[in-house]
């Protein structure tokens, strides 16, 4: 699939009306969200790939409010890129991505868009909210923009319904992650790059919660 100009045409705006918009109502419905660390955060004029295990479907929304003024772009199974609801998350920042077979195209945009936008990246690295394996495209993405990544977890509820129920909310963020030493990402660099995240996260989880275990639903 070709992305055009197009696709960031008034884009800023919209997305800015969007994450304004959704953010109001989950305070509305739950009101219970506590954000640690923002200090961490690169400036904003500083391109990165914001990282963290994929727990919840709404994550992306408490990350991209709690990282404001920034923007983001973030990849999304090519599934729900149809009808109405396909068109509301490309203006939101969406991309499409085949998660069973990445294409170097999706991967190319990404790049692109955080050497010569002022779009960062939001990434989940393992894919799935039911699983904990590391994929290889994050390190890879990285290395060819240049950028460093920015690690974030989440604690609360895993279903919009517990969101409703105003269960709490938290959401932690770490310093920037620097794998410019890192020469290639073959095998053993990915598996350095993982292991570094691997690491932050579970620093992160144990900052809010020592007793933290993330169970999927």
């Amino acid at each position: 699939m070709a992305f055009s100009c197009e696709f960031w045409y008034n884009k800023g705006m919209f997305y800015a009306f969007c994450r304004g918009l959704v953010h109001f109502l989950l305070v509305i419905f739950n009101g219970r969200t506590k954000f640690y660390n923002r200090d961490r955060l690169p400036d904003k004029a500083t391109n990165y790939i914001l990282v963290a295990p994929h727990r919840m479907a709404w994550e992306p929304v408490y990350f991209a409010f709690a990282t404001a003024p920034k923007q983001f772009i973030f990849m999304a199974k090519k599934e729900l890129f149809k009808g109405f609801g396909g068109w509301w998350i490309r203006k939101c920042g969406a991309f499409p991505v085949n998660r069973d077979n990445p294409s170097p195209q999706s991967m190319k945009y990404a790049v692109k868009m955080l050497k010569s936008s002022d779009k960062s990246l939001i990434m989940f690295p393992s894919g799935t909210r039911h699983s904990a394996d590391m994929k290889g495209g994050v390190a890879v993405i990285a290395k060819m923009a240049n950028v460093r990544l920015v690690p974030a977890v989440y604690q609360g509820p895993l279903t919009l319904s517990g969101v409703f129920k105003r269960e709490k909310v938290s959401v932690n963020f770490g310093r920037a992650i620097d794998i410019s030493d890192i020469k290639k990402m073959n095998e053993e660099g990915i598996a350095e790059v993982n292991a570094r995240m691997e690491h932050a996260f579970a620093a992160l989880d144990a900052e809010i919660n020592p007793d933290f275990h993330y169970e999927a639903k």
